[in-house]
């Protein structure tokens, strides 16, 4: 295996599943989607240092009719589980992370977009992009 490289990015097409589920088969399902996807471009063990996670949920709902869009704070669990042991050792060593959401019917400016990005929005589907990044020096304040 080759030695950890950040940043890495990936995405997950689908809707991804919120945490408080009652239908736990559907939850573990989601989990594994979410560990394969990762695997599948990561080619290394899991980073010993600490990280940044940014998840970006991109759904696909007429705008103003979100009803059926998940909570960013349920999906953030599932998918820190499912990256533990593959990316980072342990989700302890995230010291920072952002969860956002954005509805695709919206429009965008995009500077400096990723190829890995670019994929998702050329998909037209749902999708989660996952970001992973080395931790920012503790010591500097935003």
């Amino acid at each position: 295996m080759t030695p950890p490289v950040l940043p890495f990015e990936f995405l997950v097409t689908g809707k991804p599943v919120s945490h408080q589920t009652k239908d736990k088969k559907r939850l573990q399902a989601w989990k594994t989607t979410v560990r394969n996807a990762a695997e599948a471009h990561w080619n290394s063990h899991p980073t010993g240092e600490n990280v940044r996670v940014v998840i970006t949920h991109y759904y696909d709902t007429e705008p103003g009719n979100e009803s059926g869009v998940p909570d960013s704070d349920n999906i953030v669990k599932p998918v820190r589980d499912a990256l533990n042991g593959v990316i980072y050792a342990d989700d302890y060593q995230i010291t920072d992370f952002v969860s956002r959401r954005r509805n695709l019917n919206s429009s965008f400016r995009v500077k400096g977009m990723s190829s890995v990005l670019a994929k998702g929005f050329c998909s037209g589907d749902e999708f989660l992009h996952i970001r992973v990044d080395s931790a920012p020096d503790p010591t500097e304040l935003d």
